[in-house]
């Protein structure tokens, strides 16, 4: 068990052209690796334009280019690859999927956007995400050096009961891909990871698309690592970037020690199940 991780948060453009798109992402991969880094983390998206009229003919199934992309770098780099997420079809249905490969380019994780992005705010922002995609179901966590990942998908982090859940799973820490925009980022983007973090005693690893010009949805940017004390301990703006940062297991034992968050909730709901 490693009580400090290494972790790469790429905040990529992505832009109409899917194969641009996966040699910018393995570039990133391979410059993570170089760095040390022991996983690498994609936004949400990250080989089409987040437009719900590009996902269609953007989506693939898990033995398509992007997984086998994402299945080498991370077996060539030996790096353990979250790959933020893609338009995943499945049959009729398309998700909007994140896929984890170990340092051995084998599948560890595959977790579908329970959430899906559906917003209408007057003269500002329109987008629903559910004309074009399908709801996931399940809630997804995964062990990488002795210590448990929770995943989750950009308005996932605006239902603290996901979050909760990941958490009660044994998450020690949730990793994020998004592509927030200029309208609700400034808003809520910080303010949410924040929040999120202190519920669960956790660090919420955020990592988003940088904006294209041109693109009809203009992406926030700001990736970050919240420690589970609320903290920002690492930023970027909005250009295309990549953050190196230290993961601290000791911080999430500390702080549960000292402020036992989950097991009081667990004694509290054990005691409702009994009443």
């Amino acid at each position: 068990m490693k009580d400090t991780i290494s972790i790469a948060l790429c905040q990529m453009k992505t832009i109409p052209d899917k194969e641009e798109n996966l040699r910018r992402a393995e570039e990133m991969i391979i410059e993570a690796a170089i760095h040390g880094a022991d996983i690498v983390v994609l936004p949400e998206m990250f080989n089409t334009p987040y437009d719900i009229r590009a996902f269609g003919g953007y989506a693939e199934g898990e033995m398509g280019p992007t997984c086998q992309m994402l299945a080498r770098a991370a077996k060539e780099n030996q790096i353990l690859v979250v790959g933020g997420s893609i338009p995943e079809r499945d049959e009729d249905a398309i998700y909007n999927t994140s896929f984890v490969f170990d340092d051995r380019g084998q599948k560890l994780a595959q977790y579908r956007k329970k959430y899906l992005f559906d917003v209408d705010i007057p003269g500002e922002l329109t987008f629903k995400e559910s004309r074009v995609l399908s709801h996931g179901e399940k809630p997804v966590t995964f062990m990488a050096y002795g210590r448990r990942f929770g995943l989750a998908i950009c308005f996932d982090i605006r239902f603290p009961e996901y979050i909760q859940k990941l958490s009660e799973q044994g998450a020690e820490a949730i990793i994020l891909p998004a592509s927030f925009n200029t309208t609700t980022g400034p808003a809520h983007w910080e303010l949410l990871g924040r929040a999120r973090a202190v519920d669960n005693q956790v660090y919420m690893i955020m990592v988003a698309t940088s904006p294209y010009p041109g693109s009809s949805y203009y992406s926030y940017g700001h990736s970050m690592v919240v420690n589970p004390w609320g903290e920002v301990e690492v930023t970027a703006e909005d250009e295309e970037t990549m953050l190196l940062h230290t993961l601290d297991f000791s911080k999430v034992a500390e702080i549960r020690k000292k402020l036992p968050l989950l097991a009081i909730r667990k004694s509290r709901d054990e005691e409702n199940r009994h009443s």
